[in-house]
């Protein structure tokens, strides 16, 4: 068995709840796609695999002081007050069990590698291969499985356990990342292999 960690990214309650700051767009797509109910099935077939699993949150501090003003996605968290680390729209979605022994990796940018723990993570625990999960399919998956797939390991995207705002955005976004990694059905990935 390859080693392997399980990245879930930016499954949190500002982005993926029905009632989060993203209700209108992510969390339409997040229901109609069953993408929790997926995503859980699957964090839960990794655990008994022996997988690692590891959540992936966007956050700031309360001041903001990491949040780039330039930046066309982050620019209007400050004035909306999104992406507040230590609030409960920062915290991983309930639905999705998030354990204490799971890895915790906040980011301040699209990526899940840049300026995080990500990569101390993967080399003190030998893994080869990252089983990539999201929201949004565009953003977070299709940086994460780039930069990994730069940095030499193997990526695996499990389709449906992504979304995007729109289902056309998430199918470009997919037929895209078919250079980088290998796209599959939660159900068709036997993480014990």
């Amino acid at each position: 068995m390859k080693k392997s960690i399980f990245l879930v990214m930016d499954m949190t309650n500002d982005l993926v709840s029905e009632t989060g700051a993203s209700a209108a767009s992510y969390g339409v797509q997040v229901r109609d796609r069953e993408v929790l109910a997926n995503t859980r099935k699957a964090i839960d077939a990794a655990r008994a695999a022996g997988v690692r699993v590891g959540f992936v949150r966007v956050g700031f501090s309360p001041d903001y002081r990491e949040c780039p003003p330039a930046s066309p996605i982050f620019s209007k968290a400050r004035d909306n007050g999104l992406f507040k680390l230590g609030t409960e729209g920062t915290a991983v979605h309930p639905a999705l069990g998030q354990q204490p022994s799971d890895f915790d990796i906040v980011k301040h940018r699209v990526s899940p590698f840049y300026g995080t723990t990500l990569d101390p993570i993967l080399s003190a625990n030998g893994i080869e291969r990252l089983i990539l999960c999201g929201v949004s399919t565009n953003g977070v998956v299709h940086s994460g499985a780039r930069d990994a797939h730069d940095r030499d390991y193997e990526c695996i995207i499990l389709e449906d356990c992504c979304a995007g705002v729109t289902q056309d955005e998430h199918d470009h976004a997919i037929a895209c990342l078919g250079r980088y990694a290998t796209i599959l059905n939660s159900r068709e990935f036997d993480f014990a292999r």
